[in-house]
């Protein structure tokens, strides 16, 4: 069945989604956001993990908790959901009947699992040959770890992440600390995005689909960045600075008498502007701190004083002061403080979408922002199994006595 035509960028893009949880969840959500029809297949009865990873649950007009977590919400908009027992004969036919009315198939099944249903990709390629097929795992396909189970907090350590996240270890709290949100399973869901439009437009220039292995700890190597090639040049490992900077001072945060701001000197003349706001222009022209080397040197005296100077002031003075000095700075904010914010609410990061069980849901918006082909929310995250009549009958051809039946039968 040809998708009709639609202005968004993937208006013309299929996608079987058969992955749980956040990694292959928040690529197929990007598909999705940016036009694609998203499948999503899940287990009857239970659906996606996440659906009960809560509190909190989304609430009702009359405040009652409804079934949806909020965790699961937060990577499945605009997608259709289906449910589907693929360990059946019956289930993995009807995979096999989508997949030929689809571009793209998504899934994060341990290395092999997919092999004994008949859905892996030499299996599904032989019938379909310009499809894309993404894999995502914890180890990849290969090497000697890839059929472990990979999870976002043990990869974080494992790659290296939290070696450099976390305050020092001779400070109050030093220690390894993962990131607040499960980045490693965010940034392998964006790379997958990104590999999944490659493969697309290598398959739309000569019509020959591919097969994408996705590693959280591939990912989470590659995402070390600036601190990965640093380890490499020198041979020295990076340690842990929490909000501190290893090369300028000060570069970090203080606290205030009501919260905490962040002060990012870059230079020697935004250091005279910043202690002048504080009533100490003393401490520029002090020797000791008068240039960054001399500062970075003399890290562990500046460091008191400068936090005496700026408790004496709220949070809100200290951004006024700092904003009009020049010198930059911003509140370490709450996530009211940012939904409340007027440059978060001015680029439409929360978004509301009706709900059918809730009346109406609020998400987090998408960052993407194509002038010719907008990111359109057609669709909140849904509810289990709630497009599975329309997807069989319409897309499949099936009557309301097949439906019945695979019903019955528990196979949807």
């Amino acid at each position: 069945m040809t998708l009709p035509i639609s202005p968004q960028a993937l208006g013309h893009i299929r996608v079987l989604d058969l992955t749980r949880v956040l990694a292959g969840p928040w690529c197929a959500q990007n598909l999705a956001d940016l036009g694609a029809d998203v499948i999503k297949i899940e287990r009857p009865g239970t659906g996606d993990d996440t659906r009960a990873w809560g509190p909190p649950y989304l609430r009702d007009a009359e405040g009652n908790e409804t079934c949806e977590a909020a965790y699961y919400l937060a990577a499945n908009r605009g997608k259709r959901s289906l449910t589907l027992d693929i360990a059946t004969p019956e289930g993995q036919r009807i995979v096999r009947e989508l997949v030929m009315h689809c571009d793209v198939v998504l899934e994060n099944y341990k290395v092999g699992q997919l092999q004994k249903y008949g859905l892996d990709y030499p299996s599904l390629a032989s019938m379909k040959p310009d499809l894309i097929y993404c894999s995502i795992t914890g180890f990849g396909q290969d090497g000697p770890y890839a059929h472990r189970a990979g999870y976002d907090f043990i990869i974080q350590g494992l790659g290296g992440f939290m070696s450099i996240t976390g305050e020092r270890d001779d400070q109050p709290g030093g220690g390894p600390q993962k990131a607040g949100v499960a980045i490693t399973d965010l940034m392998t869901g964006m790379y997958a995005t990104v590999a999944v439009m490659a493969a697309l437009t290598h398959r739309d220039r000569t019509g020959v689909g591919q097969y994408i292995d996705m590693a959280l700890l591939d990912v989470q190597v590659a995402m070390l960045a600036n601190m990965g090639t640093n380890y490499l040049a020198s041979g020295q490992a990076p340690v842990r600075w929490g909000n501190a900077h290893p090369n300028i001072v000060p570069y970090q945060t203080f606290a205030t008498s009501d919260g905490h701001i962040i002060v990012a000197v870059g230079n020697d003349a935004q250091f005279c502007k910043f202690c002048e706001a504080g009533g100490q222009p003393e401490l520029s022209v002090d020797p000791r701190f008068s240039t960054n080397p001399m500062r970075v040197a003399h890290r562990a005296e500046l460091v008191p004083l400068l936090s005496a100077m700026v408790v004496q002031h709220t949070r809100d003075t200290w951004i006024g002061m700092l904003e009009d000095a020049g010198v930059p700075c911003g509140p370490i904010n709450t996530l009211a403080d940012t939904f409340a914010n007027p440059q978060v609410r001015a680029r439409g990061m929360q978004i509301d979408l009706p709900h059918p069980s809730a009346g109406t849901v609020k998400l987090v918006g998408n960052p993407i922002r194509l002038s010719q082909t907008p990111v359109q929310y057609d669709r909140p995250p849904p509810l289990l199994g709630e497009h599975g009549d329309d997807i069989l009958r319409d897309l499949l051809g099936y009557g309301e006595g097949d439906i019945a039946t695979l019903r019955k039968n528990g196979i949807t």
